[in-house]
């Protein structure tokens, strides 16, 4: 058997392959943050296609937390029945699913919002300047992260990922790019993750200790005085112990950066914070090919895979590449006819 297509366990999780579909917004719920029929379709289409796990996209904590006024939310009760559907459907095609919990900070584009952030600086001349969050504030918006996971529970999702990449909120906590607070917030890296610390530990209250909670970085700012792996690294050592099982590396976005993204840059990241957190990692970043993601998963360089612009290309690509790694897996009985 291929690495690509074996099993892997993570607590009382086991999924069917290593391929992951990253999250990706789509932008196309309701103005209120419902979810319709687009996301039944979008997502069960890659459970059919026989991905291990899906993540959904950045789903918002509270209003303000989300980037566009087209983004999932799971604030209120009556977002959990949309996103019921979802995953109870996924499920039945093999898949497993998980959220990604994640508030948009200085990089919410709502203009009726009022934009917050650890420290009072625009994300560029196109963002409005966000309000540097109070300490009670902040105590609010952690408190919004653990109801989002208690929703997250009653919908069926088997696992959280807590966004802490992409210059959003938590990110922007993390980077001393975006927080100059002075308070027990800011400055040394046991305060910057501060905000993370709390949120986990508010999370492992609400959520199944034997269901696993993913944490979503950018481990690479791109600029000098920013974050790279091995800060990164540090920082989730000094909060692993609240429940982080697994880590999903990706990299950039917290300040406007020169990014130079060719098949497989992020691997290196990957490979440093699994060497020094002893954590799991998913790993990603233009990977196209199943030898690649092969290559990945052979010399250990992460646990899983994720895929995410291949996949909007190609909902069926984890059925159409077990060939490319010399495997044989099952297909939808329906569509049985065309594996060749």
């Amino acid at each position: 058997m291929s690495a690509l297509f074996s099993p892997f366990t993570l607590k009382d999780l086991t999924l069917k392959n290593r391929i992951v579909m990253a999250p990706m917004c789509q932008y196309s719920a309701s103005e209120t943050g419902y979810a319709n029929q687009w996301h039944q379709v979008h997502y069960v289409s890659r459970a059919v296609g026989g991905v291990g796990l899906i993540l959904l996209e950045a789903t918002a904590v509270e209003p303000r937390g989300r980037i566009s006024q087209k983004d999932l939310g799971i604030w209120e009760n009556g977002h959990v029945t949309g996103l019921k559907s979802i995953v109870t459907a996924c499920k039945q095609y093999g898949a497993r699913v998980g959220i990604q919990l994640a508030h948009a900070g200085r990089k919410c584009h709502i203009p009726s919002e009022k934009i917050v952030a650890p420290s009072a600086i625009a994300f560029n001349e196109e963002y409005a300047t966000p309000t540097s969050l109070s300490q009670n504030e902040i105590q609010t918006i952690v408190q919004a992260f653990i109801h989002g996971a208690a929703r997250a529970l009653e919908a069926g999702f088997d696992v959280i990922e807590v966004h802490g990449a992409h210059g959003y909120l938590i990110n922007e906590f993390l980077s001393p790019l975006t927080n100059h607070r002075e308070d027990q917030y800011g400055g040394s890296p046991e305060n910057r993750v501060r905000f993370l610390k709390e949120v986990l530990e508010g999370i492992q209250g609400v959520w199944p200790k034997n269901l696993p909670i993913i944490l979503r970085v950018s481990a690479e700012d791109y600029i000098k005085e920013g974050n790279h792996p091995e800060d990164l690294a540090e920082m989730i050592n000094l909060v692993k112990e609240y429940g982080i099982d697994m880590v999903n590396v990706s990299s950039g976005a917290v300040v406007p950066a020169k990014i130079k993204p060719y098949p497989g840059y992020q691997i290196p990241f990957s490979e440093t914070i699994k060497k020094q957190t002893n954590l799991p990692t998913i790993a990603g970043g233009l990977i196209t090919t199943a030898t690649m993601a092969e290559e990945v998963l052979r010399n250990e360089r992460a646990d899983l895979v994720y895929l995410g612009r291949e996949l909007l290309r190609n909902p069926y690509w984890p059925l159409h590449s077990a060939k490319e790694v010399r495997d044989d897996i099952l297909w939808p009985l329906q569509y049985e006819m065309s594996k060749v």
